[in-house]
Formats: structure tokens, sequence, C-alpha cells
């Protein structure tokens, strides 16, 4: 990281003190320009925060790690000798929480891994709805406009994504995730605090985000980008692998529901926007099949798509 480039770091506990505007500030600037911060103190208990790492790390090296292995030499991983440009050195599994929850039907956790993960991310929603009243604030939009977009008829999609990179023995031939820009709308990491890795791209610079202890690490989605009418903007970023640690990485995603109309709003728009409006399943599906891409192209694509259905509107059938 350049010296002259200090990562966001804010202390949410000052959202309600006499330091309330200047941390405020401190939101805004940081989605305005970095599209990433770090939070302090945002009312998660540490202690659930370390028997989930403990719990996830466990689960990993109990049921994961073995197939994992079996994965690196299925695809002939094992033996690393030319750079790998479209697998990710990660294991992973996926946890939905709304609009309904699987947390059931993962295989082989325990009791205790099940409550405190339903429990964690409970916490987490309560925290993402909090942060999007927030940036509503910054914005100058009604408190609750966000929450409205992302709520559609349904209610939103929330879900996480539990991840560790194992360590890697030639981590200069292969990323743990390769660059890319997250679809969807507020993202909250809690990761290792030992093992490094995450980065964002910042003016052409690859800049580290830092592991600290009992921190959630926030960034925003394309969603927030295309509804802020590009005030607040999407980052590419990746997870670099390394020789030694397992890092744990566990990214909960608080998403518009599929149903959502998105568009940029109103109050943020002076004459005509460069975004698209769209409906959220629709960018979705679009991109499933370009997450390592460019953004730029996407938001394109929907506009063009939005553009070609007024043109040539289709007759649809009600069916129940």
């Amino acid at each position: 990281m350049e010296k002259n480039i200090k990562f966001p770091v804010i202390d949410l506990s000052n959202i309600n003190g006499e330091e309330r505007d200047q941390t405020m500030a401190l939101i805004d600037d940081a989605c305005q320009n970095w599209g990433f911060f770090e939070l302090l103190n945002h009312g998660i208990p540490y202690d659930l925060m370390d028997n989930i790492e403990r719990m996830t790390k466990e689960h990993y090296k109990k049921f994961m790690e073995q197939k994992f292995k079996e994965m690196l030499r299925s695809k002939g991983l094992d033996t690393l000798e030319t750079e790998v440009e479209d697998i990710d050195w990660e294991s992973t599994f996926f946890l939905h929480h709304l609009p309904q929850t699987n947390l059931y039907d993962i295989p082989n956790m325990s009791d205790e891994y099940r409550t405190a993960m339903k429990d964690f991310g409970k916490r987490l929603e309560n925290l993402a709805e909090e942060l999007l009243d927030l940036l509503c604030e910054n914005l100058g939009l009604e408190k609750g406009y966000l929450k409205k977009v992302f709520h559609g008829t349904k209610g939103p999609t929330f879900g996480t994504k539990v991840s560790n990179y194992p360590p890697c023995p030639k981590p200069e031939m292969i990323k743990g995730l390769r660059a890319h820009t997250d679809a969807g709308g507020l993202i909250l990491l809690f990761q290792d605090d030992k093992v490094s890795g995450l980065q964002l791209l910042k003016d052409g610079v690859w800049v580290d985000v830092p592991p600290l202890k009992h921190s959630i690490v926030i960034n925003l989605g394309d969603q927030l980008e295309v509804i802020t009418n590009g005030k607040y903007k999407s980052i590419m970023h990746r997870v670099l692998t390394q020789k030694e640690g397992n890092r744990m990485s566990i990214a909960s995603f608080y998403n518009p529901g599929k149903d959502a109309e998105i568009s940029p709003a109103q109050s943020l728009v002076d004459k005509e926007s460069e975004y698209p409006s769209f409906v959220f399943d629709d960018y979705m599906k679009l991109y499933a099949g370009v997450k390592f891409q460019p953004k730029e192209p996407r938001f394109e694509a929907m506009k063009n798509a939005a553009a070609t259905a007024v043109v040539n509107p289709v007759a649809t059938v009600e069916t129940f």
C-alpha cells in the first residue's frame, strides 16, 4: 500500500454522540471515494464473533479441507506450474437468510454453529438496514428510501458466503478470488484478523484492506451505484492467496428482492442519467456469466435491453 493512502476505518459508536457529524462525513467520503470502509464498535458482540470464527475454522478443518485437496488434484492445481486465471483458490458454502433460510439444510453443521450463525445473520441484517438509512441521510434521501427500493414486493434477499482461503504453495500463480465488483447492495464482511489478502483497486493501485480484529468491512455493490446515480460506486476487489495461514472470510450480502425495480433516485439526477433502470433479478442473470469482467458493459447491456423492450414490447399473459 502506498504510504499516503489511508484506508477508512470508522468508529460507529460515535454515530450517536458529539462526533456524529464527523462520523457521517467519514462514511460519506468513504462511499464516494473508496466504495469500502471498515467499522469498529458496530454493536455485534465480540464473543459471538470469536465463537463463529472458531467454529468456522473447525468446520473447514473437519468437513471441507479434504474435499478442497481433492478438488485441487482433480483440476491439476496441486502442482501449479503456470498461472491460472479462471479458477479461484477458495473453499466455500452458502447460507440463505432471507426470504427463506437454508440454515438447517447445510450438512455437518453443529447445533451450536447453526444457532450462532442465525444470531449473527440477524444482527448483520439489522446493521445493514441501519447503514442504509445513514446512507440515505448523507444522500439527502428520505429515511427508509433504500430499504423500500430493496424490499420489492417480497422483501430483500440476504445471504452469507462462508469462505476459507487455504495456504497456496505458489500464490503468484492463482488468486484466492479474482477481481470483480459485487452485483448486489450492501456487503458486510467478517474477515480473518491474522491472515490478510483482501485488496481493492483505488486510483489504479491495489490497496490492502487491513485485517482488524472484531471489525466489519463494508463495501458497496453495483445496485447502490445505480440508485445513487454514480455518487457512490462499487469498487473492484480481489483476494490474494498466501503461502501460510488459512484465511477465513464470512461475507454477508444484503441485496434487493428479486423483483425489486432498480433505477437512479430522481432527486440525484440533474438531467438524464447514464445509469439504466431494471429489475434486480434480470441484472443478476446477466452478472452470473460476466462476474469477473468490468461493470460498465453490464450497465450498458441493461440500458440497451430496456430500450429494446420499449421499442418492441412483449405481450404477457397472467398465470396463476
